[in-house]
């Protein structure tokens, strides 16, 4: 006996030996022992016997435990089956070894949501008050188990957890694409993991409305897919919430041309005129069959930003003058939540006190103070005022996390940029994950946000696996804000999601943030939104009997030449990271498909800058040959022809194994159906991904180069210089 307590001292001295080691090297106590958890827990202690892992395990469940309880163990048991090979038995036995899941015996010290966790030699007990804290206890769990060389253990250790934060929401942007149900199942099974509990979903024209068939794009979801998903969410304690865009937004509505007496300006399908009564019958329509196709839901958000054309039809011009262009805008609203209130509570990218800080503020009006507040506030001063407003006028808010950013391919996590022209010496600065950091640390516990919710803006057409990084930051810090840094957070979740044999995801990271900034300045990329396009051009073409041409582009083009050559070997070391995990990470292994795809893409541009780079100086000296040597001339302009087919043999490779991966986990973009073809129409936003009907946009600037038009009056001269001489 007295050996059994000198070696549990000996343990305590250890553990406490460990966390003051952790702390100095500013490491959190499990991270300390390579356990990565998100979202770190609220209260870790250290020490006691670690809970072993039999290869066969008892699953304990209170004997009145609900079907939920049930469900929650009836998912740890496939986890363990599936993730570890164990046989794991579910019983309501009063059995003391296994796991214990159990809402008796709770005390005060469990909030809502909340668990504790403690660990025996032969017994792990979880506790929590509801059925949310006890599913929350087990993804923490799962997140615990380690692997030696001879068992498989949870650390013995205490937990006490609970979140800042109520509601914390993901916002899922399918707009301009449509994932595949297996996707969407996955997706919401990793948020799940992460303690998330609400998805947003923006899903516009993929939903086969019945009131309204012509809106819904060809192989939309049905309202019976969606409900299957809504109960799926549910199982995984997420409440799946629509988001049907309602006032602006609403190009895949207004572009049908039988609705173009609702728009608020004639000839823009952006925008519904707020003061048409169609303009309710119809939305009502969609929101209600959005209400049936996720029953049970308690919230529905009915959008309704960027309304850049409000107040500008003759009767909303009128109307303005009386309460104001804001005014219009809750007039809308407070008809839209008159009729969902009664079932739902109403949600809608609104700030607080947005319709005091405005252009035209809301005057001779209230707004109602039963809506519920998403969107940001860039106003809002550092002691939230805005908010304690907003909260004070009876106003339920959530918290917005920081727009990531509208950047094409990859997000900018680790830094941003000032310019958007690679030529005018831009400057780095606070990158998505601090301004979420930020966010977050400073409002979860200030006591004015119900939730929070983090968006991820399809605008530029990303693949939905490269927001995983950016919901996982909003899960930790909306539950924890007092959670570890963002450098340990940051290792953690590309351990957690990856597994610990991923090697260099920070620099993979940082290399795939800067490559996409240079893809999106080159072939002035950027400019598309505002509607300024053509600026890049290709070298001048031979002409004449010497091969006469406009020697400037090398000289015109010379910064984004010489990025493209040390962007080149960035991609190069970029590939190198992709490939050596590629073929040893333990899990999540199709993200390194997507980043390779994302890689090369950007590397072909690089290379295709670089061609076009030595076509001109190919093109010099065939010019420089035709007064002293024909045939090397000719042998010139045949390079020349071959640099340019080349680089469009490339392109059309690395694009189709783009849309290859991609489309492994998503339908093919802007398909049609044997019942039923797609409609497509630019709006004016003029989003990245929706320039084009396909996944063209992420090349379609390449192709206005025409390249293939250069290639065959290339070769025609070619031909003629040949019959010549």
């Amino acid at each position: 006996m007295k050996r059994i307590l000198l070696f549990r001292s000996l343990i305590i001295v250890f553990f406490c030996i460990l966390n003051t080691v952790a702390a100095q090297k500013g490491t959190s106590e499990l991270a300390s022992l390579g356990i990565h958890i998100i979202p770190y827990p609220q209260e870790v202690q250290l020490g006691g016997d670690d809970f072993i892992l039999q290869n066969s395990l008892n699953v304990i469940l209170d004997k009145d435990a609900t079907p939920t309880d049930l469900k929650t163990a009836e998912l740890l048991k496939n986890a363990l089956v599936d993730d570890w090979g164990l046989t794991v038995n579910i019983s309501r036995e009063n059995d003391t070894k296994g796991i214990v899941l159990t809402r008796k015996g709770v005390g005060a010290s469990i909030k809502d949501q909340g668990y504790s966790l403690g660990t025996d030699m032969d017994r792990l007990s979880i506790l929590a008050k509801d059925e949310d804290g006890l599913f929350y206890g087990v993804q923490t769990f799962l997140q615990l188990i380690k692997k030696d060389r001879t068992r498989l253990f949870v650390p013995g250790m205490e937990i006490l957890d609970w979140p800042d934060v109520k509601i914390r929401a993901a916002h899922y942007d399918t707009k301009h694409h449509q994932d595949r149900a297996s996707y969407v199942k996955s997706f919401i099974r990793d948020l799940a993991k992460y303690k998330i509990n609400m998805l947003v979903w923006e899903w516009e024209d993929k939903l086969a409305y019945k009131s309204h068939p012509e809106i819904g794009a060809p192989g939309a979801f049905t309202l019976e897919e969606m409900k299957e998903f809504t109960a799926y969410a549910r199982d995984y304690h997420i409440e799946l919430t629509p988001l049907v865009q309602g006032l602006g937004h609403v190009s895949f509505i207004l572009k049908w041309p039988q609705y173009r007496d609702l728009r608020e300006v004639e000839d823009s399908d952006w925008e519904f005129c707020p003061l048409e009564e169609g303009t309710y019958d119809l939305l009502f329509d969609l929101w209600d069959e959005a209400m049936e196709a996720t029953p049970g839901s308690k919230y529905i958000h009915i959008g309704s930003d960027e309304t850049f054309e409000l107040g500008v039809c003759d009767k909303c011009q009128e109307k303005a003058k009386e309460i104001g262009n804001s005014g219009l805008y809750h007039l809308f609203a407070e008809k839209a939540a008159k009729h969902l209130k009664k079932s739902r509570k109403v949600m809608l990218w609104e700030r607080p006190m947005g319709w005091e800080n405005s252009g035209s503020p809301i005057k001779n009006m209230k707004p109602d103070s039963d809506l519920v507040l998403t969107e940001e506030y860039h106003y809002e001063s550092p002691d939230f005022k805005f908010a304690g407003q907003a909260k004070n006028m009876g106003f339920e808010m959530f918290m917005y996390d920081p727009n990531p950013g509208l950047e094409p391919l990859f997000l900018p996590y680790h830094f941003k940029m000032t310019s958007n022209r690679i030529s005018s010496s831009p400057r780095k600065v606070k990158g998505s994950l601090k301004d979420s950091y930020d966010l977050l640390t400073a409002s979860a516990n200030s006591g004015l946000f119900h939730g929070m919710v983090n968006t991820s803006w399809d605008d530029s057409g990303l693949h939905n696996q490269m927001w995983m990084l950016s919901f996982a930051t909003s899960a930790q810090y909306s539950w924890n804000a007092t959670a570890p840094g963002l450098e340990e957070f940051e290792n953690s979740f590309f351990q957690n999601y990856y597994g610990s044999n991923v090697k260099d995801m920070e620099e993979l990271y940082e290399l795939l943030n800067e490559g996409a900034y240079y893809y999106a300045h080159s072939m002035e990329r950027n400019v598309w939104h505002h509607g300024d396009i053509g600026k890049t051009h290709l070298p001048d073409l031979p002409r004449g009997q010497y091969v006469e041409y406009d020697l400037y582009w090398n000289n015109e083009y010379s910064d984004i030449v010489k990025r493209s050559r040390t962007q080149k070997e960035s991609m190069k070391r970029a590939l190198q990271i992709i490939d050596i995990n590629m073929g040893q990470v333990e899990r999540n292994a199709y993200d390194f498909e997507v980043y390779q795809s994302i890689a090369k893409l950007i590397e072909h541009t690089c290379l295709t800058y670089l061609d076009l780079s030595e076509l001109e100086y190919t093109i010099t000296q065939a010019h420089k040959n035709a007064f002293l040597d024909r045939a090397a001339t000719l042998r010139s302009l045949e390079k020349a022809e071959q640099l340019i087919g080349n680089s469009l043999l490339r392109r059309e490779k690395v694009f189709a194994d783009l849309v290859s991966v991609w489309e492994k986990t998503r339908l093919p973009k802007g398909m049609s159906t044997p019942a039923k073809k797609y409609f497509f129409k630019m709006d004016r936003s003029r989003h990245f991904a929706n320039r084009t009907p396909d996944m063209s946009y992420l090349i379609y600037d390449e192709q206005l180069l025409d390249m293939e038009g250069y290639l065959e009056k290339l070769r025609a001269y070619r031909k003629s210089f040949q019959l010549k001489f």
